[in-house]
């Protein structure tokens, strides 16, 4: 039953909402998270998906690499709903921005297979905040993402200290992993065009 639902839920987003953006699912998402625990900023979020066949998959009939890193936008929301992050940012009318991210792929998804996505916000420096975020099935990980992010107002990039203050979790403040140092580094040094 929960199978048929699920293909119902990827046809109608397919033919009615979007086959690009998965507005359908990222507002449900968001509605159970509403109801589900809160979390601290250090926890991780995990929500249960299903590949679509129709909204996924590509002519492989696997999850199309792209589709990845569309589908970790839900995770992010969820996670700023159930740490209170989402409150703090509609209260004072600001919003998300991503600059930068990295992913990998190790393993296939099916259509309809089922998985999870993990989301964990694992450090942050005076501007950025700094997701690791995985499908996996069990604690095998088909695609994880580095994803740089920040919250804004007006365009412009607002401290972590300040998001952090707002939301009464200023005690965080864990060391960034060499390996995400080694990224910023590496990012840093990849030329922009014109220095724009």
């Amino acid at each position: 039953m929960a199978l048929i639902a699920d293909c119902a839920l990827n046809l109608f987003q397919k033919k009615v909402v979007s086959s690009v953006y998965p507005f359908f699912k990222l507002w449900f998402h968001i509605q159970k998270a509403k109801h589900a625990p809160a979390l601290s900023i250090h926890e991780t979020s995990v929500i249960p998906l299903r590949v679509g066949l129709f909204s996924d998959c590509d002519i492989f009939l696997e999850m199309n690499n792209g589709r990845h890193l569309t589908l970790f936008d839900i995770g992010r929301f969820v996670f700023a709903v159930r740490t209170g992050l989402w409150a703090v940012v509609k209260q004072q009318g600001w919003g998300f921005v991503v600059a930068g991210s990295s992913v990998r792929y190790r393993k296939r998804l099916k259509p309809f297979q089922k998985y999870e996505q993990h989301t964990q916000v694992i450090g942050h420096d005076e501007k950025w905040f700094y997701f690791l975020q995985t499908h996996q099935i069990g604690e095998v990980w088909h695609s994880a993402a580095l994803i740089r992010a920040a919250v804004v107002e007006k365009g412009k990039i607002l401290p972590t200290a300040l998001i952090l203050e707002k939301m009464k979790q200023t005690d965080w403040q864990p060391d960034l992993p060499e390996w995400v140092t080694a990224w910023i580094q590496a990012d840093a040094a990849w030329p922009w065009p014109n220095n724009k």
